[in-house]
């Protein structure tokens, strides 16, 4: 028997087959072609899931279990995903309509989640109790796994560490809350950074990068400049770092987990990014005498992360 992993995005529905090595063996994908009706997306999540199945070779009465990471909250009890806003959906019972197009068990989870969970398991954090997952991408996704299991409250809306506040008179974020994390860490913020930093100097070689069109300007922008010896770039990334790293040891105080690990698509820049972080996190977090720390790493299993810890949710 085989488990199914499904990475229900925005702009497309990625689909896996697992095998007991924790291994993809088969993908599927459809676009998730927004906005339709949420029952023809769940329906192509169903085909991309036969479409995965028929690459791995297998028939769907092999199928263990189906887990599905979403955005938005869901209700794990009842099988409704309650609010994803950029999906618009809102109450949506979905696993009653899954079932009626392929009866087999499903298990529901916040995107951010079951990305946390199969690196926690399969990816940078094996073998860690204490485990906490940071996306830096369109926002800024976590995820928390203890003893295995994801930590989601008592509500199961827990880990939305992108809405910790790291300046209480700061920008609004969508949220309704003021200085979210997000708004200054995100793969989203370092852009809008980059581009203030770029109008307010067109001496940049940010400018040159971007052939002088604003719009170009992207997450790497401001990394490149900076290698190029930019001192405007330079100041940009810097205090990006800064931001990135308040959020990470506001993290350590609260949870003192055993890993931080770092995903999305900014944590593809290693440890010129890390390094930093880690550096403002050893003069600043409350434990800095202790001898165990917090591990501040990179994440390893990529876009793979939300399929393995989808597939994963009926262990």
């Amino acid at each position: 028997m085989y488990r199914i992993g499904v990475d229900l995005g925005g702009t497309n529905i990625a689909v896996g087959v697992i095998n007991e090595k924790m291994e993809i063996i088969g993908r599927g994908k459809k676009k998730t072609n927004m906005p339709r009706p949420a029952e023809e997306i769940l329906a192509d999540i169903v085909e991309a899931i036969r479409l995965a199945c028929a690459d791995a070779g297998i028939t769907t009465d092999e199928i263990r279990s189906v887990g599905i990471g979403t955005p938005g909250t869901v209700n794990k009890e009842t099988g409704v995903i309650e609010y994803a806003n950029n999906l618009a959906f809102d109450k949506v019972p979905a696993v009653e309509i899954l079932k009626s197009m392929l009866d087999v068990p499903y298990y529901l989870e916040n995107d951010a989640n079951a990305a946390a969970l199969g690196e926690a398991i399969a990816g940078a954090g094996k073998g860690k109790k204490s485990f906490v997952a940071v996306t830096l991408g369109t926002g800024v996704g976590g995820g928390i796994v203890v003893d295995g299991k994801i930590w989601s409250g008592c509500n199961g809306a827990g880990g939305e560490l992108g809405h910790i506040s790291i300046k209480f008179d700061g920008e609004p974020c969508n949220c309704g809350r003021i200085g979210c994390w997000e708004r200054y860490a995100s793969a989203t913020a370092l852009v809008k950074q980059t581009k203030e930093m770029m109008t307010q100097h067109k001496d940049s070689k940010m400018w040159e990068l971007c052939s002088g069109d604003l719009n170009n300007a992207g997450g790497r922008t401001a990394y490149d400049a900076m290698r190029l010896g930019d001192e405007w770039a330079t100041i940009v990334v810097r205090q990006y770092e800064k931001y990135v790293a308040v959020g990470t040891v506001n993290i350590i105080n609260a949870m003192q987990p055993e890993m931080i690990c770092f995903g999305g698509g900014i944590s593809n820049e290693g440890e010129t990014l890390l390094a930093p972080v880690r550096a403002y996190a050893e003069q600043y977090r409350y434990s800095r005498y202790n001898k165990t720390q917090t591990e501040i790493c990179r994440a390893t299993l990529g876009n793979d992360a939300g399929i393995i810890g989808a597939a994963l949710l009926d262990a």
